[in-house]
């Protein structure tokens, strides 16, 4: 997908949301130990990557989910981390989506120019339970990030967040279920509950999709593939939008990037019923969606 960069690849598991990793799943299919960790070759510096003409392929404005095939504050990536943030400095006009269940590790792994944080950073942390949540999120809140926010996913036990909410540093919930092997199922009540506390706090909620089991008015639904669950989440009319998020970005000269240079997300027909869509970047134009047939997630 045109929206993620992987900078090195292969984790170690933390905690319960760990259980059933994707990553380790679709490691094993392709017959790789997902627990081994290398920096990857031709995507460690995706975000510098150039079209023929000399442009960004990775435009000014664009969000970038950072290290989805692993964590980004991992004890084993060290070594490499010092670049990565390098790269984030440079690309100032981009903003990218850090997310962690190691937020204990944060503090001393910033660059030394940090100060308040950047602008172009929006830093989440994993809360798969209510432990979790309790764990990481007082963390997230203490770290110097100009931007914030939570995800539950997978979301495997009720969460409430609302005094965490009230702090006013949270900008935005997503919440997911779980898929491939062993999927723990997800509960509607669960999710409307953090809908509901998003709402009295006007923080964005975005209900990206049921997972494999879900749990609605006691029965439990087998949900088969990536597209019709998060066209679930969207008729379920969950997700919220609240306050907007200002990312104030600019180029590499200090200077701020005008609204109208910005990028402008392209969307196809179908993404209008994606759970997705609300915090989406956007269709790659990867072909996948045709290849793939109507269970390929844009």
């Amino acid at each position: 997908m045109h929206d993620i960069w992987n900078p090195w690849h292969g984790c170690i598991k933390k905690s319960e949301g760990c259980e059933n990793c994707y990553m380790y799943f679709i490691d094993k299919m392709r017959e790789k130990d997902g627990s081994v960790i290398y920096r990857t070759k031709n995507g460690f510096d995706y975000p510098l990557h150039k079209d023929r003409h000399g442009n960004y392929k990775i435009k000014s404005g664009e969000t970038i989910r950072v290290c989805m095939t692993s964590d980004f504050f991992l004890e084993q990536a060290d070594e490499w981390r010092s670049e990565a943030w390098d790269i984030m400095r440079e690309r100032s006009d981009v903003v990218f989506f850090l997310l962690t269940k190691r937020p204990e590790r944060v503090a001393e792994h910033l660059p030394e120019d940090w100060g308040g944080g950047w602008e172009n950073i929006f830093f989440n942390v994993t809360a798969e339970n209510q432990i979790r949540a309790d764990e990481r999120i007082p963390i997230l809140l203490d770290l110097p990030f100009k931007h914030k926010g939570v995800m539950c996913a997978p979301f495997i036990g009720r969460v409430s967040i609302r005094s965490y909410l009230e702090t006013g540093q949270i900008e935005q919930i997503l919440c997911d279920g779980e898929n491939y092997d062993g999927a723990r199922p997800c509960n509607y009540e669960w999710v409307k509950l953090l809908r509901e506390e998003c709402e009295a706090n006007d923080v964005t909620f975005t209900f990206c999709g049921t997972g494999r089991r879900f749990i609605k008015d006691g029965r439990l639904y087998k949900i088969e593939g990536n597209g019709i669950q998060s066209n679930q989440a969207y008729r379920s009319g969950l997700s919220y939008k609240g306050k907007p998020i200002e990312f104030r970005l600019c180029d590499k000269w200090g200077m701020p990037i005008a609204d109208e240079d910005r990028y402008v997300p392209f969307f196809r027909e179908r993404c209008e019923t994606c759970g997705m869509r609300q915090s989406c970047n956007g269709c790659g134009n990867c072909g996948r969606c045709e290849i793939s047939g109507d269970d390929a997630r844009i």
